[in-house]
């Protein structure tokens, strides 16, 4: 099996090629500084000569408070690029993975999203990986659509390493608390995706650790197994203005993943466990 992945210097990328090599599969990463995804050209190019079985398409334009104002940019990687690998991969024979979001969800729901809500993004980001989805579906049957959210890993900025540098050198910190979501490890979601490619169980699934928690819970639980003593206040999203209005309920239910008969992820409290161990914060 040869595996190309996208997006491979970032958090989840990185991950997934650890994941495929430690498996022995023939695998190859590519990233910005490889070639423009946008550049459709070459692109087709670098697919059709590479000639991949499975291709993890990690590689998104995620800033989201950016995406608001750079709109052209996110809609060209989002959204013409995702395109674009959907029809070569077809063409070359190809399974896909593409990697979504929870910000395709309004976040007003009372419960926990499944594959088959209805999609409601309240901002660019998330609107453009809609579309996105969309568009592989529309263009390639063997495909794997991968919601996440609440993503951590080494290879990256993420909200544990912010927490910890602001715990250092601050004696209390406001964090919003009427968010709600799954802390997702990207070792643990990497995983999972290789499980997938393996099969032919195809469909959109959402992929995240167990068990969820606000932002300001998870802070607790990142000084609490950190050995931080820094106060968390419990704030509401209100008192953070923003150009972008994020999903206040962005738990996705993981019956999808039940049903596709693949492994769930361990408790999110675990992940960040074996985070802060991976990292050198705390010992085993």
């Amino acid at each position: 099996m040869r595996v190309l992945v996208t997006g491979s210097n970032g958090q989840l990328g990185h991950d997934v090629l650890i994941c495929l090599s430690s498996q022995n599969i023939d695998c190859l990463g590519v990233d910005r500084v490889d070639f423009d995804l946008t550049d459709l050209k070459l692109t087709a190019q670098f697919i059709q000569e590479y000639k991949p079985d499975v291709m993890i398409h990690c590689a998104a334009f995620t800033n989201v408070d950016l995406a608001e104002s750079e709109i052209e940019k996110c809609y060209a990687l989002n959204v013409e690029a995702t395109t674009n690998i959907a029809i070569q991969c077809k063409k070359v024979g190809s399974k896909l993975v593409y990697i979504s979001t929870d910000y395709i969800f309004s976040g007003e729901s009372l419960e926990p999203y499944e594959t088959d809500s209805g999609a409601e993004p309240l901002s660019v980001y998330g609107k453009t990986k809609l579309l996105g989805e969309e568009s592989i579906r529309n263009n390639i049957l063997e495909h794997f659509v991968v919601r996440t959210s609440w993503s951590f890993g080494t290879n990256g900025s993420n909200f544990v390493n912010t927490m910890l540098r602001l715990g250092r050198e601050k004696e209390s910190i406001d964090v919003v608390c009427d968010q709600v979501g799954s802390p997702t490890y990207t070792i643990d979601l990497a995983k999972s995706i290789v499980e997938m490619i393996g099969t032919t169980n195809y469909g959109t699934y959402h992929v995240t650790n167990e068990g969820y928690c606000s932002w300001a819970e998870f802070a607790v639980e990142i000084f609490k197994q950190s050995g931080l003593k820094t106060k968390v206040n419990f704030i509401t999203s209100d008192k953070f203005p923003s150009v972008v209005k994020r999903p206040k309920n962005s738990i996705l239910s993981k019956k999808s993943l039940y049903e596709g008969r693949f492994q769930p992820l361990p408790e999110w409290k675990d992940a960040l466990k074996r985070y802060l161990i991976e990292i050198g914060i705390r010992k085993e």
